[in-house]
């Protein structure tokens, strides 16, 4: 979950490059069609077959539409109506709406130490990005409630992983889900397919493109899913706090993006409220 938070922490940084030279909703659909054809392969190769077992096919349908159509378009969409910093705060709130929807559906028990130690990362998260300001108003209203959504629905996915049977590997979900979410998505950004010029899109973005489907979908939803299975969703969620220091850094290093104190109190913070939910 470590290797999850250094990857999706990079990742703001290096879809801002992409998303340079393409629309957002194609470059999302996009890359998640590469995403499919590395997967395809990759399960082929890991375990010979691609079918599912009988009786997966509708829950794999529901989870792919959920943690990946619907999530991704309203993550994208929230960027674009409201500010990075406010979207940032919202879904800061993962690991807290998580716990709280696993206690309440009987999916998964809490201890004390858990909650206390989402309640100090989610507090140090806050520090994290309010230290650069945070402005919810009339001209944010739509962004934030689409984060707002981007937050529940990436729960109930995270928790829906729980309802599956073993019989199925992590690698198979991850898949299956990226297959069934994908259409979606291609519909979603076609208008942006069909009108961008691609010859002149520059190499970087490509680049971008390639960490994005690789690391960023491929390689960080086996992990995120095998973490799911193996410690549940409320100690695999709080590792989400992690993911707006690792952002700061590598922004700061690329981008030339400032720290600020603050943030680095918000940072003490969130390594300590991880480190709690692990007793």
């Amino acid at each position: 979950m470590l290797l999850v938070t250094l990857i999706w922490g990079s990742n703001f940084t290096v879809m801002k490059l992409g998303l340079a030279a393409m629309p957002p909703l194609a470059y999302t659909g996009l890359r998640f069609l590469l995403g499919c054809v590395l997967l395809w392969l990759v399960l082929k190769w890991r375990e010979g077959r691609v079918a599912l077992p009988p009786g997966l096919f509708w829950p794999m349908v529901v989870l792919g539409v959920l943690g990946n159509t619907v999530y991704q378009i309203a993550f994208t969409l929230a960027l674009a109506m409201s500010t990075a910093t406010n979207c940032a705060l919202i879904i800061s709130t993962m690991p807290a709406v998580v716990a709280t929807l696993g206690h309440l559906t009987g999916i998964e028990r809490t201890t004390a130490p858990m909650r206390w130690g989402i309640a100090i990362a989610t507090g140090g998260v806050a520090l994290v990005v309010a230290a650069r300001g945070v402005a919810f108003d009339a001209t944010t209203l739509r962004g934030d409630l689409l984060a707002i959504t981007s937050t529940f629905v990436w729960a109930a996915y995270t928790l829906g992983l729980r309802k599956l049977p073993d019989t199925i590997s992590p690698l198979a979900v991850t898949a299956h889900t990226t297959f069934t979410g994908t259409p979606g998505l291609l519909l979603a950004g076609l208008p942006g397919i069909l009108s961008t010029d691609w010859a002149a899109v520059p190499p970087v973005a490509w680049g971008s493109m390639a960490y994005a489907s690789t690391l960023s979908l491929g390689v960080a939803y086996l992990i995120w899913n095998a973490s799911v299975v193996r410690v549940g969703s409320s100690r695999t969620a709080v590792y989400m706090c992690i993911t707006p220091i690792i952002a700061a850094l590598v922004a700061w290093a690329v981008l030339g993006e400032q720290l600020l104190p603050l943030q680095a109190v918000g940072a003490v913070l969130i390594v300590l409220g991880v480190l709690l939910t692990r007793r």
